[in-house]
């Protein structure tokens, strides 16, 4: 069956998808077509008291896992439904909510420090797009980063406090010369654009229950309120293009146990690291038996995540840590000290209060009053260093399908090839090495540690479908559109060409700006 032809067919709903769609739909027919269901905001509070008991992982609260979201991984081993949501507001629904700018350094790797890959566009050509996306997403933050890039205006929010914990690593920073700062958030302060403000739920990963925290479904009602149309558990089983190959004609998705056609004028793939190029290697054909917009084959390499390192132990007294659900403060200092022996790493104070009462509990030996001191005794005293660790593109880890497995639907599920390199576990080191020394300041003993040998993804995939201006090299060009296709661009994580060692929404945020712009353009120059 074949729907009504849409100006603009975006495939995904996540925060590049709905923030692609809320920019067009006022101008355009745009029609969304999103892989998962759409979750009720009345549900929230009971996914956020299955998200607390030891019974269900984070997979379990948002309904992920069966032959639908199937996979294989090969190398290190990539969890990848560990961390990973289908539905409207994507993975902005169990995201922590951290917002950072790349820094100008990011950009030009490979010039500046023989590392990595350059990006084809500087931080000067995305800085407007940042100042935009952080109004969008209702961004809180002091804007007192001194290591950071250069900024336009303070964040639309005030920041959030430091923690009580906050000013224990801040004693200990201020000894050893280790600047630190706020993190910039998605999540309210204050009121904003008809939200409330944060209430401390402390469960932001993986449920938000009031609202706070930023979803992408803030710009998929503002799109459908706009007039686009938004089809729920459709998952789009490929691409199909016209007869040069030039030109895609339909997104041919899976409804009611039948297939549907969505043409469309434009094409705008929003799904994410993974899915993205999944969707367009199961578009090959005769004009492109390698995939679509893969004449490079880029489509599916350098597959980049950031690593997470991190310290802890137990403080002689009270950290007065309650689960505020994120972090209040972090130090960029360290982040530009790049080199050919290790990479960007951005420091990270977590408001832990130690391992939780239940899991202690069902761990204890003993029961009653004395279980009940036990837990009283270890609670809210622990204290944990962590970090975001660069990890640069490399042409060996990479998106394939799996010619043996498929998914609910018959298609070939993806296949992740990654492995964790020297470079990135020198890095890992050398995060290490910095928080050791902040818990010896505090005299804390070292009672755990995530390093180098310990497989710790953040679950931000990148550069799967990369940015450049040479066909032969890239997949998309600065302007966001595949280099082979003239009406399909690509508003992702997957364009990124380094990933440094920032949280990527923001940066997702911006492109997809970006991509907006560049899509109208090429739909007014046709009408």
């Amino acid at each position: 069956m074949t729907d009504d032809a849409a100006d603009v067919c975006v495939v995904g709903a996540g925060p590049a998808g709905g923030i692609l769609a809320a920019e067009l739909a006022g101008s355009y027919d745009v029609v969304v077509l999103e892989a998962g269901p759409r979750f009720e905001d009345a549900d929230r509070e009971r996914r956020m008291e299955r998200s607390i008991r030891p019974a269900y992982s984070i997979p379990d609260v948002w309904e992920m896992g069966g032959e639908r979201d199937a996979y294989t991984t090969a190398g290190d081993g990539y969890p990848l439904n560990r961390a990973r949501v289908k539905g409207v507001g994507g993975t902005t629904l169990h995201w922590q909510g951290m917002v950072m700018r790349l820094h100008e350094t990011d950009f030009e790797m490979a010039s500046r420090y023989g590392v990595g890959s350059d990006w084809p566009i500087d931080y000067a050509a995305l800085r407007p797009y940042y100042t935009r996306a952080e109004a969008e997403l209702g961004v809180a933050g002091a804007s007192d980063n001194p290591f950071g890039p250069p900024r336009e205006e303070p964040h639309p929010l005030p920041a959030f406090p430091p923690s009580y914990s906050d000013s224990i690593f801040a004693e200990a920073c201020e000894a050893l010369g280790i600047a630190t700062h706020s993190v910039p958030n998605a999540r309210n302060s204050e009121p904003y654009d008809g939200d409330g403000a944060c209430v401390g739920y402390g469960t932001c990963q993986p449920v938000c229950p009031s609202g706070a925290k930023y979803t992408a479904e803030r710009h998929v009602d503002r799109a459908e309120a706009a007039g686009a149309r938004v089809v729920a558990e459709a998952p789009v089983q490929r691409l199909e293009h016209d007869a040069s190959g030039e030109r895609v004609t339909a997104a041919v998705y899976a409804k009611d146990g039948e297939e549907r056609r969505q043409e469309a004028r434009s094409f705008v793939v929003a799904c994410g690291g993974v899915e993205t190029p999944r969707l367009l290697l199961c578009s090959r054909s005769d004009r492109h038996p390698d995939g679509l917009a893969n004449g490079s084959g880029a489509v599916g390499r350098y597959f980049m995540d950031h690593l997470y390192a991190g310290v802890g132990g137990r403080y002689d007294g009270p950290t007065r840590q309650k689960h505020v659900g994120f972090n209040t403060t972090e130090s960029h200092q360290f982040y530009d000290d790049v080199d050919a022996e290790s990479g960007s790493l951005k420091l990270e104070f977590i408001n832990y209060a130690g391992p939780s009462p239940v899991e202690q509990a069902l761990r204890a030996d003993d029961w009653g009053d004395a279980l009940l001191e036990d837990l009283r005794d270890a609670y809210g005293t622990y204290l944990e260093v962590g970090a975001l660790v660069e990890q640069m593109p490399r042409k060996e880890n990479r998106v394939t399908l799996d010619p043996d497995r498929t998914d609910d639907h018959g298609r070939p599920v993806p296949r992740i090839e990654w492995r964790v390199d020297d470079y990135t576990d020198r890095t890992l080191a050398r995060a290490n090495e910095i928080q050791r020394s902040i818990l010896a300041e505090l005299d804390v003993d070292v009672e755990w540690a995530d390093g180098p040998g310990s497989v710790r993804p953040a679950f931000h995939h990148m550069g799967t479908t990369r940015m450049g201006v040479d066909p032969a090299e890239s997949v998309v060009s600065p302007r966001l559109r595949t280099h082979e296709l003239e009406n399909c661009w690509i508003a992702s994580s997957s364009v990124f060409v380094t990933g440094g060692a920032m949280n990527p929404t923001l940066t997702i945020a911006a492109l997809s700006l970006k991509a907006a712009e560049h899509v109208d353009e090429a739909l007014s120059q046709t009408l």
